[in-house]
């Protein structure tokens, strides 16, 4: 069995593509400690600097003086306290929804809804770049999968039109894509579902606390709330916590408890992730300025860039990609920017196309200005030693 291993790992590193561990002995905040030397960090999905918060640490420390450190079993046996039902209640505010559920992680969230939802004879209908969490519930579901170019309306009309049967249709997408930060046309997709009587799920992990007036997400952004059935998210990216949740009707709340296999089987979040929790989604609602400063950060970092002459995706969030291309001149180029003290790191196949390869920048709202400047000079700096700007 090892000999085998060795001979895949070998492969793998022939390709440029071996994945290793980094080991910080700091929170997420702009600037870390990475293998005992100090980085600016900018590759934390932390995006409004809530996991390092002061008051979330606070109202951890006091749900684990309260309830302990575990939940000590399933939301369905011994775990369900009353601050998970709280959270469910703040989430469906917040959302805007007649009810939330949370599960364990947004990994679980989203195998949860699909593959509990859709059965034989059903189809789904999702975008090609979704999160692999989507992949896998859509392969652990009894349904049809059919997959539509990315953000490509026409592509996703003509399957809509071609599909034939009496089952439930799901159109499923991330909000904001986790590799490019570009947006879900959603609008469009609203049209379609309606047009052809399908249902819709976003995956809004990297929108929740980020896009929108009130900072609720995708549909909040589009003003179209009233239009999707079930939004996943995550409490662990811009909330500053751990966990996952679906915010949906009530019904549909219901028949998860009952139905989803990653809810009724898995251990309930801790209390300190749900009290911290809480307390991200207080603050994303009461400090909008927050929001409003990642998004700056963003717009004038990505111009920048463009300025310097880098291919850069178009997009308004706090995730850049700068594409390099080669996975090999990707790891170079994340390489040499940990030698200046810079932690941005290269994404290869399989987590993008051959050719595509990148630096995945994220931008977070506690960047200062003068961190931002210097990330940038460093990236020129490199980008013409490498001649690729």
């Amino acid at each position: 069995m090892n000999d085998r291993f060795r001979r895949e790992l070998q492969v793998i590193e022939e390709q440029g593509l071996t994945r290793k561990l980094r080991l910080f002995s700091t929170g997420n905040e702009s600037e870390v400690v990475m293998n005992g030397k100090k980085f600016l960090l900018f590759s934390s999905n932390n995006y409004l600097g809530l996991a390092t918060d002061s008051r979330l640490k606070k109202k951890a420390t006091e749900g684990i003086s309260k309830y302990g450190t575990g939940a000590g079993g399933s939301r369905l046996t011994t775990g369900n306290f009353d601050i998970h039902e709280q959270l469910e209640s703040e989430i469906a505010d917040f959302k805007k929804t007649e009810a939330a559920i949370v599960f364990s992680s947004g990994y679980l969230a989203n195998v949860g809804v699909i593959s509990s939802v859709m059965k034989a004879g059903d189809t789904i209908f999702s975008d090609a770049w979704n999160h692999a969490s989507i992949i896998d519930g859509c392969r652990l579901s009894k349904a049809k999968t059919i997959v539509y170019e990315h953000a490509d309306m026409v592509d996703l009309e003509r399957k809509l039109r071609q599909s034939h049967g009496d089952g439930m249709k799901f159109i499923v997408t991330d909000g904001v894509f986790s590799m490019d930060g570009d947006i879900a046309p959603l609008p469009k997709i609203v049209e379609l579902a309606k047009e052809y009587k399908a249902y819709i799920m976003i995956d809004d992990a990297h929108a929740t606390g980020v896009l929108g007036n009130d900072g609720c997400g995708t549909a909040d952004y589009f003003g179209l709330k009233d239009e999707i059935d079930f939004t996943v998210g995550t409490l662990s990216k811009a909330i500053g916590a751990e966990g996952g949740f679906v915010s949906t009707s009530s019904i549909a709340k219901n028949y998860l408890l009952n139905n989803a296999r990653s809810f009724i089987f898995q251990t309930a979040l801790s209390p300190s992730a749900i009290e911290a929790a809480r307390e991200g989604i207080s603050i994303i609602q009461n400090e909008p300025e927050r929001r409003k400063q990642l998004l700056k950060n963003a717009r004038y970092l990505r111009l920048k860039l463009e300025e310097s002459g880098f291919v850069i995706k178009e997009g308004e969030t706090p995730i850049i990609s700068l594409i390099i291309g080669g996975s090999h001149e990707a790891m170079q180029f994340s390489a040499k920017l940990l030698d200046e003290g810079v932690f941005i790191p290269a994404i290869r196949p399989p987590t993008v196309p051959k050719g595509s390869s990148r630096l995945r920048i994220t931008v977070m709202a506690t960047h200062t200005i003068e961190q931002l400047d210097m990330v940038i000079s460093k990236i020129k700096k490199i980008g013409k030693e490498m001649g690729i700007v």
